[in-house]
């Protein structure tokens, strides 16, 4: 239960990620594995070179007409780079009013150059196509790489110094004692005021078997104090699994995020779990943000047979591209209940719409985030952090839309602060009473 209780604290940080454009969610030396991403892959490619220069002045209008009021003429027979500097010269001209106006001098480029590709991906309307930092991007690809080297905590950068939410379990972040609500105020006697939570954890972060000085600030602690933590390999699990307690007939499988090993864990899982005997399977989504298309369906694979696990529409004349189920899932016919929550997002909606389509088992929990569309990641040149941009739009079994509307479970179940005040579970332990149905227990 503890264990549970800690995902859920875990998500109140994850939440905060999900609603974002775009939010590291970043740990030290582990990301928040609830953060929204469905990529098919991480394709680095080289940046577009970019128009330079001074500023040209004014486009003049087309020979064809007048064109709306600060709109740049790019319909005359010119040459692409000629028709790049028609469009950017008001951009190069306010770059040099920066540079030559600005009381605060000198301006950080590379800052202004970060904040206008920002600005870009902002101006297309998009919360899930935006642009990711150096930081960022490193941060975000921690849990699909599925290991790093750092302490072995979930974190939350955005308080007014870096937070521990959770130590990992025997990580050396738990070994040192470090507790939830530890606040690091400095890394190795520099202090850390006022430094964005992000640039923190690259601080802590580093080579196994090297130590790092944490002065921490605790609740109910007079004085800050230091902690010496010795940095190791950290593995990051996408599953975790049990038996559960007072029904030894029911097996229990949460799928944290969906990574490049989720699949070869999973089976490992329901390996395991299915060798005590038991009857049936409780599968928990909740405060999962996503991961790989890739992974999403070799999980659903793994409980559906075959059939249709989701649609991508590209919004071109090409039609919707079929995605279906893989051959030899290991939970294709033992009984399931999956439980989802507002925190379910992006790949665990193709799971949990897959399963509600094909009427595989039943949903318990609350209305899922409502992520239905599918990013890649670019990475820009000269290490420049990368873009990440939507590609298209995916629909369940049945066509169905669930972006911005979310999965509506079978079962709605709250999950309240007074229930986690109270260290219950009231979603699982209704999914525990619809499972006990489903097997024909009493």
């Amino acid at each position: 239960m503890k264990k549970n209780l800690r995902i859920g604290l875990i998500a109140l940080v994850a939440i905060i990620l999900l609603a974002g454009t775009f939010s590291a969610g970043v740990v030290v030396g582990t990301i928040n594995p609830f953060q929204e991403q469905l990529s098919q892959e991480i394709l680095p490619t080289e940046a577009p070179a970019s128009s330079g220069g001074e500023a040209t002045g004014e486009a003049e209008p087309s020979e064809e007409g007048e064109l709306p009021e600060g709109h740049p003429d790019i319909t005359s027979p010119d040459t692409e780079d000629e028709i790049r500097d028609k469009l950017f010269a008001p951009f190069w001209e306010a770059w040099d009013i920066a540079h030559q106006q600005y009381v605060d001098q000198p301006v950080d480029d590379v800052a202004m150059m970060r904040g206008a590709i920002s600005g870009m991906l902002e101006s297309l309307g998009d919360q899930h196509t935006s642009y990711m930092d150096p930081d960022q991007f490193i941060q975000a690809n921690i849990p699909m790489d599925g290991e790093y080297e750092g302490i072995g905590a979930w974190v939350d950068p955005n308080a007014e110094y870096l937070t521990i939410v959770s130590p990992m379990p025997d990580s050396p972040a738990e070994e040192a004692g470090l507790k939830p609500g530890d606040e690091i105020v400095a890394v190795d006697g520099e202090d850390m005021t006022g430094i964005d939570g992000n640039l923190v954890i690259r601080r802590v972060l580093g080579p196994a078997g090297t130590e790092v000085v944490l002065t921490i600030r605790r609740e109910g602690e007079a004085e800050l104090f230091d902690v010496t933590v010795t940095r190791a390999k950290i593995t990051i699990p996408s599953i975790e699994y049990r038996i559960v307690e007072e029904h030894e007939n029911i097996g229990y499988i949460q799928i944290i995020s969906f990574a490049q090993e989720t699949r070869g864990e999973l089976r490992d899982a329901i390996k395991e779990v299915k060798s005590q005997n038991v009857d049936g399977i409780i599968i928990d989504l909740r405060y999962n943000g996503g991961g790989y298309l890739r992974s999403a369906v070799e999980v659903a694979s793994e409980f559906i047979g075959e059939g249709v696990i989701l649609y991508e529409d590209y919004g071109d004349d090409e039609g919707l591209k079929e995605f279906t189920a893989r051959r030899g899932g290991k939970a294709t016919d033992i009984p399931l209940v999956f439980l989802v929550n507002e925190g379910s997002a992006s790949a665990s909606e193709i799971v949990a719409g897959a399963i509600q389509d094909h009427e595989r088992a039943p949903l318990v929990g609350v209305t899922t985030f409502g992520k239905g569309s599918v990013q890649n990641w670019v990475e820009l040149s000269n290490e420049q952090g990368a873009l990440r941009v939507t590609i298209a739009r995916w629909l369940t079994p049945d066509k169905r839309q669930i972006h911005e509307t979310g999965l509506e479970p079978d079962y709605v179940v709250e999950f309240t602060e007074e229930d986690y005040e109270n260290e219950v579970d009231p979603q699982l332990d209704k999914a525990l009473e619809v499972m006990l149905e489903v097997i024909g227990d009493e």
